[in-house]
């Protein structure tokens, strides 16, 4: 199977530091090509990959994050190439979505990586059918809004052999978070937490956008005072999993429905249990009593308490419960079923139902098949390479909008 696999541009796969996304999609994309798939990935340049790999841009245009026409001439340049592929996997965001629900080509399989707010909801409710979107958990399908069409559920995975097993915490029975500074990650819940149990906390925090930085500084440095507290602010990966592998426990105090929360099974990968909120996915990753405890919103109380039995938890079980339902592996799996599927059923025919005479029976919906590329279909700074092969660019045009020469 000719597999294209569309990462978002803003960073490289997999990510230095912060790129949750970018992480389960280089995962994905190297347990594809393991697999025996034929896997081609876009993502921009500094990537690794041991499929086929495109970039657009040179570099990821990370200080541009959520900039339309970065994100324009990224998906773009890789739907000119749709025709080559037997099916076409979209991470890149909402113009990707929009691009596959109005051109003709491959199936597209979009997972939706983000919540349900009332602007997805209304843009999805316009896209209609053309895609086919995949949920990453079964609390995030549950809440899809009327009119909105999800057939399938994936969980993300986690590389197990990028995350070393701890049998044992450290011996001081510190505590860990991990998360951006908002409202919606808690960094000021799991310092008063901490300082309520008397326990040192490790935390790895993204602080690099106004609002984060906004946030820091107004609502969670105040809760330093009198916190025994170490801080990694904008660190690596491994930054991240060192502070949670340690830990006798990491706490997760999310304010909102989290549709998957990667920190989560990253923690009990490295086997510590994990306290959180239950909200969104956490009651479908952490198995209370097992690999973590879960708490009604808002207990501060609760989390304390949950905080003196943390000893308790066997971690190779965390680690186990990872491996059966949440690795790469199972991604893997979950995903080949996807694309089979739906590969299958754009093989059949299309019905189209007509009355014997007269007007047709309601409407015959075709999407408008946009033109293919003329020429080399690399784009913008296209550059090709499988590994640290050789690369080439060019420049294309899809329909009347004409993508060469941008920078």
């Amino acid at each position: 199977m000719r597999i294209l696999e569309i990462a978002p541009p803003w960073f490289t796969v997999p990510p230095e530091g912060y790129g949750g996304i970018e992480r389960v999609v280089g995962g994905l994309t190297d347990g594809l090509v393991r697999a025996g798939a034929e896997v081609t990935l876009f993502a921009s340049g500094g990537s690794r990959s041991e499929a086929t790999l495109i970039n657009v841009f040179d570099e990821p245009p990370s200080r541009a994050l959520g900039s339309t026409l970065h994100e324009l001439i990224h998906t773009i340049t890789a739907y000119q190439r749709r025709w080559s592929f037997d099916v076409i996997h979209d991470h890149s965001g909402f113009a990707g979505a929009a691009l596959a629900s109005m051109t003709d080509g491959p199936p597209v399989v979009h997972t939706l990586h983000g919540p349900w707010t009332p602007e997805v909801s209304r843009l999805h409710a316009l896209l209609g059918d053309g895609l086919h979107r995949v949920a990453i958990s079964a609390d995030q399908r549950a809440r899809t809004p009327a009119g909105v069409r999800v057939d399938h559920m994936v969980h993300n995975g986690v590389d197990l052999d990028t995350h070393a097993f701890r049998a044992q915490a450290d011996g001081d029975g510190h505590l860990a978070f991990v998360g951006r500074a908002n409202a919606e990650k808690g960094p000021e819940v799991a310092l008063r937490v901490a300082r309520a149990s008397g326990r040192h906390l490790a935390m790895a925090i993204k602080i690099n956008e106004r609002e984060e930085e906004r946030y820091w500084d107004t609502v969670v440095a105040p809760e330093l005072v009198g916190a025994d507290v170490s801080v990694i602010r904008n660190g690596t990966r491994q930054d991240a999993l060192d502070v949670m592998s340690g830990a006798e426990a990491t706490l997760f105090p999310i304010a909102w429905p989290e549709p998957f929360g990667l920190v989560m099974t990253e923690s009990m990968a490295v086997g510590t249990p994990v306290l959180a909120y239950r909200h969104g996915a956490s009651q479908e990753l952490i198995a209370p009593g097992r690999t973590g405890a879960l708490l009604d919103p808002g207990d501060e109380a609760g989390l304390i308490a949950a905080v003196a039995q943390a000893w308790r938890y066997d971690r190779s079980a965390c680690r186990a419960r990872v491996a059966e339902h949440f690795s790469v592996e199972a991604m893997v799996r979950g995903y080949l079923e996807v694309f089979e599927q739906v590969v299958a059923d754009a093989a059949r025919p299309a019905i189209v139902h007509r009355a014997v005479a007269g007007p047709r029976v309601g409407p015959r919906v075709r999407r408008a098949p946009l033109p293919r590329p003329v020429g080399d279909a690399a784009g913008v700074g296209g550059n090709l390479s499988s590994g640290s092969g050789s690369s080439s660019s060019g420049a294309g045009t899809l329909g009347n909008l004409d993508v060469g020469g941008v920078t």
